[in-house]
């Protein structure tokens, strides 16, 4: 292991994704070497989260080996061993290194527009808060943040692990959005309010997942890659899905 302290196992690589339908192993080619120790370090450390990430957002916590992730970085699978210990360790490492980013940037979106409306939100003013912030690091953060998205609604979607990360992770700006929620519908009933979360967040992971579905039931039409046009529809269309199951009986 002195050799990887070093930096002389092997230098920083660039992938080139393989195209569809090929190998998941990537063509890499040699970069830059980096000037100190610590700066190798954190670029290979990236490189292997990134390429992980990429092969977990297809097939899962159990469908990817440490060797799967190596091959397709070009490096030999103990240096995966070395950085993480183990699979489960790199898979957290991978979710959390983003996670961090999209909740903060929603807790900052929402108390900005809570400060913004003194107090009074609207439903679609809250929504569009929560879910446009996320959505625009999809549009704008390139192929490493959708492959990120898919990787969540995976995670969302896998109740004997999943949830408790999702749990540890998002707990926080989600009961802040639903505060807002509440702000902006003191008369509903707090489990529609909930409800009306559940079925937000149910729409928004299946958009991140990009299967597909979606274009080949419109014909292509709609793209399940448009992030832009779920932006420009999604709040509007979950804020009319809130007032009417809030609805007071009998209107």
């Amino acid at each position: 292991m002195e050799a990887l302290e070093r930096g002389e196992w092997f230098d920083p690589i660039e992938r080139v994704d393989p195209a569809p339908g090929d190998s998941v192993t990537a063509e890499v080619k040699p970069i830059r070497r980096r000037n100190t120790k610590a700066e190798q370090r954190a670029d290979t450390i990236e490189q292997i989260l990134d390429e992980a990430e990429y092969l977990f957002s297809k097939h899962g916590l159990h469908g990817v080996t440490l060797k799967d992730v190596a091959k397709r970085v070009g490096v030999h699978h103990t240096l995966l061993n070395y950085y993480f210990e183990d699979k489960k360790k790199l898979f957290d490492a991978v979710f959390a290194r983003r996670a961090v980013v999209t909740t903060e940037r929603r807790m900052r979106a929402l108390d900005d527009y809570d400060a913004a409306t003194a107090g009074k939100p609207t439903i679609e003013g809250a929504l569009h808060a929560f879910l446009d912030t996320d959505l625009d690091l999809y549009i704008e953060g390139g192929e490493g943040w959708k492959n990120y998205g898919a990787l969540g609604a995976l995670v969302a979607n896998t109740p004997e692990w999943g949830a408790e990360m999702m749990d540890a992770h998002f707990d926080p700006v989600v009961l802040r959005l639903i505060g807002l929620l509440k702000k902006a519908l003191p008369d509903c009933p707090e489990e529609d309010i909930f409800w009306g979360y559940h079925f937000v967040t149910g729409a928004l992971m299946v958009t991140l997942a990009r299967t597909g579905r979606i274009d080949k039931l419109s014909g292509g039409v709609c793209s399940s890659a448009d992030f832009a046009a779920v932006k420009a529809r999604m709040a509007s269309f979950m804020a009319a899905g809130f007032l009417q199951i809030c609805k007071p009986a009998g209107k």
